[in-house]
């Protein structure tokens, strides 16, 4: 199996040099209409980016996985994760990009919460998991944005790195 940078990182990598170091039209538009949709620091939402969320997904995904016998994948539970959050780390060095005193770019928040219910998705390989991963992620970026902590730039950039680690452990524990 020849190995190539799958399409999620290096999108990650340009949006990351094309929105530079501060905030975008873009990003202050969906700022903006996120503040009209759900009011000022709906402190609600952030519920979906919980680390007692994150924690639970995974513990219940590495119990199943367990359960079935399938070691690679409850290795990947926990490996997936951690590898998102070291990269997004990384990244957050390399790119600087600033919002106030904190370094955003990618949401590490995002990328550990899609990394999560990635796994939560291939270890359930239900629809409705698919489903309702996407609603949880989405309603996570969300809070993040309409609370201020991040633009809208981060949030997509962490999902796309996510979402491409994930598929690139699902590769790797299908071909074990």
């Amino acid at each position: 199996m020849r190995w190539w940078p799958p399409v999620g990182v290096l999108a990650t990598l340009a949006l990351g040099w094309a929105v530079g170091r501060g905030s975008t039209s873009i990003d202050n538009w969906f700022s903006r209409a996120a503040v009209t949709l759900v009011g000022e620091q709906p402190r609600w939402l952030l519920v979906f980016t919980s680390g007692w969320l994150v924690l639970g997904v995974t513990v219940a995904c590495l119990a199943v996985a367990l359960a079935r016998r399938r070691w690679a994948l409850a290795a990947a539970v926990l490996a997936c994760p951690l590898a998102v959050t070291v990269i997004t780390m990384a990244l957050k060095l390399l790119f600087d990009r600033r919002n106030g005193p904190y370094v955003e770019y990618p949401s590490g928040h995002t990328a550990l919460l899609v990394a999560v219910l990635g796994m939560m998705v291939v270890v359930a390989a239900r629809l409705w998991v698919v489903a309702a991963a996407t609603l949880v992620s989405l309603l996570g970026m969300l809070g993040l944005v309409a609370c201020g902590y991040h633009f809208l730039t981060d949030t997509v950039g962490a999902a796309m790195l996510a979402t491409a680690l994930v598929c690139g452990t699902a590769r790797l524990t299908s071909a074990l």
